[in-house]
């Protein structure tokens, strides 16, 4: 016992500076934060205690309702999609293939890229003359040679698909050989199509859709709390870019505990990949699954750098988060602080990421039962 007492006293000694600084810093902080929400105090003046109104003005300000709707819909839109994606990659970098260390490491650049640099390149890139719409642009114009190449390689794989078949060949429409045979095939004959003048590119004028100078939401007359704002959609893809390469590293961690044998006892019992993805891959990562969304979810909620740094290249309301809300209430420029008020926000956001999790820990618990 006097061993095991002294083991704890030190285990103590070694954790005592980050218990002072968590104590310092967050619970004295949070105590603060939570009484600020009941005054009206702006930093200046001694707090005086008003109760509960902070939070009915809350309610009150269109501002902080547009900021609730954008951080809910944020949250479940780009929880969701990147989730997915981070799961697809993931699976994909789990192949053992020539090179795979380098699409990895190529694939994980953006999320250690710095923040402040890529949301720049995003603005630019979401200007009414960036690369988003000239690619839109490239895109509607060679649509004919596109749509072309695509019928064509239809057209082949099908037929050389049933021409297999018919001399009793196992084949399959996406196999592999033949996929490449009815691309070449394709590729010349859109080719000798756009030779001939058969097919060709179109002549369009350039794509003008605004992405942040808008009030416009997506889809156009939707209620207020389904709308998404078109420059908050802007930050969505942006915000998917970057984090979705951090996510696809902790599912393939998961998925280097999968035993191939499962991946192979299923491909011989004629499961496809896709079945495979959805019966193998998705239960054996259940537990990186919660977490992956759990810091998701924390994260989207409390998201604040890109509207900070998107600035007032959009209209405030169309991308303004909780966690933005606070800040520009707390700090609104030359005018007095509403350090109650903000407060108020804060605790909310607090209150509302904690129920959120709280119930996504729920339901995935419920579902592994």
């Amino acid at each position: 016992m006097r061993y095991h007492r002294q083991d704890t006293v030190a285990a103590y000694l070694f954790l005592l500076p980050f218990l002072l600084l968590l104590t310092i810093f967050f619970g004295y902080a949070t105590i603060r934060a939570v009484y600020f929400s009941f005054t009206d105090y702006d930093l200046f003046t001694t707090p005086n205690w008003v109760g509960l109104r902070n939070y009915v003005d809350l309610f009150r300000d269109p501002l902080f309702l547009s900021a609730l709707r954008n951080s809910v819909l944020f949250a479940i839109v780009v929880t969701t999609i990147q989730t997915f994606l981070a799961l697809v990659m993931a699976s994909v970098l789990n192949q053992k293939v020539r090179g795979i260390g380098f699409f990895r490491a190529a694939f994980f650049m953006p999320s250690v890229t710095s923040s402040v640099v890529i949301t720049l390149i995003f603005l630019w890139m979401f200007q009414r003359r960036g690369l988003f719409n000239y690619l839109t642009h490239q895109i509607q114009s060679a649509a004919p040679l596109i749509l072309t190449f695509l019928a064509i390689v239809v057209v082949v794989q099908v037929a050389h698909v049933a021409w297999e078949r018919s001399r009793r060949l196992p084949a399959g429409l996406f196999d592999p050989a033949l996929l490449v045979v009815s691309l070449l095939a394709a590729g010349v004959g859109t080719w000798l199509l756009a030779v001939t003048g058969v097919v060709g590119a179109r002549d369009l004028p350039p794509v003008d859709f605004i992405w942040l100078q808008t009030r416009a939401t997506i889809p156009p007359g939707a209620p207020f709390w389904l709308s998404v704002p078109i420059p908050l959609a802007a930050i969505m893809i942006q915000n998917i870019f970057t984090t979705v390469p951090t996510f696809m590293l902790m599912f393939l961690a998961g998925l280097q505990d999968v035993p191939k044998s499962h991946y192979e006892a299923a491909s011989l019992d004629g499961a496809s990949p896709v079945q495979q993805f959805f019966q193998i891959t998705i239960p054996s990562v259940r537990p990186v699954t919660f977490l992956v969304l759990t810091l998701s979810m924390i994260g989207t909620l409390q998201m604040f750098d890109q509207v900070a740094i998107f600035g007032d290249a959009a209209p405030l309301r169309s991308m303004v988060t909780l966690a933005y809300f606070v800040y520009n209430r707390m700090f609104p420029g030359a005018q007095t602080p509403e350090v109650g008020f903000a407060a108020a926000g804060a605790i909310f956001l607090a209150l509302l990421t904690l129920t959120v999790v709280l119930i996504q820990r729920r339901l995935v618990r419920s579902e592994a039962s």
